[in-house]
């Protein structure tokens, strides 16, 4: 049995999780939970013990100095928790227990049943576990986000998708469905990541995360510097794209394919959606609303033009790294990584290096354009 020590009782707690590695492209899920955990102030109560679930040659201890004191961090995955005060401007609390991890080596089984037993030592009473994929979506246009459950009646409930997908899974996959099997209900929300400037960070589609996620627990989250991270980061890949005529015209392309796939689907729904939120973070009075029932966001309902922004000071993205959209879309997950891993290696598997916002560690290197693992759409998505 687990036995918890200073965790006070917490008020209708809902777990949020999020695994660098494969299924967190551009480190867009890590940084989301990471943003939930500085934001919030939130106290660690529990590590997981590395030695049971991580290959130390695959995801390195690192090695700094406290005081003239060398010391080291191990890989591993912590649990802390955030007490959200007022959430829907009616005095109503809800707490969170966050989960963000290194995805396991080893022993997947076993590690999400522990993660399970926090679960119910917490009296946890939902699982979201974020995640993001390599799409073909253009970095000009709101992020699409999927919401997905194996669970028929949740996904009528709150108006999610109910999972289909057949194939190779990652530990947000598995997670889920230990989350189902043990009858704790369960949701993944899915970004998707433009493959052609894939490394991390990605602010935008942490934005994306973190605006779906407010919607599905009607909640309002602080987003601090994040809305003007993604709007420089927006800005420095329409710089560099406008250099290359290629990416240019590659770029325009899958715009041209978005907007056609959107036209009919303007909807008074994602309208509303978008107001809510809008009158959630300006007037505390204004309750969850329509934002609570939420529908399977895309994206859609956030205005692109906000992106266009001249402020500087900011790193811009490296070079994007391939000009072609996959020809296969037949896998929703991430793609694999490549290659061989640095010293300082996080196995993430996605982008070519680079420090996630909020990450545990340094970017890995993978090769996007050897065809290896085809990239995905949210439509496609699993879990």
């Amino acid at each position: 049995m687990i036995e918890l020590e200073g965790v006070p009782e917490l008020i209708d707690p809902v777990m949020v999780a999020a695994f660098e590695g494969w299924n967190d492209a551009g480190d867009a899920a890590s940084a989301a939970v990471a943003h939930l955990d500085r934001e919030w102030k939130g106290e660690v109560f529990a590590a997981l013990d590395a030695e049971d679930y991580y290959d130390f040659q695959v995801n390195r201890p690192t090695v700094f100095l406290d005081g003239g004191v060398r010391k080291i961090t191990w890989p591993t995955t912590r649990l802390s928790v955030v007490r959200v005060g007022d959430t829907d401007g009616k005095g109503r609390r809800r707490d969170l227990v966050l989960v963000r991890g290194i995805e396991p080596s080893m022993r997947w089984r076993s590690f999400c049943n522990e993660i399970l037993g926090f679960a119910h030592e917490l009296g946890v009473e939902m699982v979201v576990v974020l995640g993001a994929l390599l799409g073909d979506t253009p970095h000009t246009r709101p992020v699409p986000v999927t919401g997905v459950t194996s669970d028929a009646d949740l996904a009528t409930r709150l108006d999610l998708e109910e999972s289909r997908y057949e194939g190779p899974t990652g530990i947000v996959g598995i997670l889920q469905e230990a989350c189902t099997h043990a009858g704790v209900p369960a949701v993944s929300l899915w970004a998707a990541v433009p493959h052609y400037v894939s490394q991390p960070p990605n602010p935008k589609a942490s934005l994306a995360l973190l605006n779906r996620l407010e919607d599905l627990l009607g909640i309002s989250i602080p987003l601090g510097e994040l809305s003007e991270d993604a709007r420089a980061w927006q800005l420095g890949v329409d710089q560099l794209a406008a250099e290359d005529t290629e990416v240019a015209e590659y770029v325009q392309s899958l715009e041209e394919a978005r907007d056609t796939a959107e036209l009919p689907e303007a909807s008074g729904e994602a309208i509303a959606r978008e107001f809510e939120r809008y009158l959630r973070r300006r007037d505390p009075q204004a309750g969850p609303g329509l934002a609570s029932e939420g529908g399977v966001a895309d994206g859609r309902d956030r205005d692109a033009s906000y992106l266009r922004d001249t402020a500087s000071g900011r790193t811009r993205p490296p070079r994007p790294v391939s000009k072609e959209p996959r020809e296969s879309r037949e896998s929703p997950e991430p793609r694999e990584q490549h290659g061989p891993k640095s010293g300082e290696d996080k196995g993430r598997g996605t982008g070519t290096g680079g420090t996630g916002t909020g990450g545990t560690g340094t970017g890995g290197t993978t090769d996007t354009s050897d065809g290896a693992e085809p990239d995905a759409g949210p439509e496609d998505t699993e879990h």
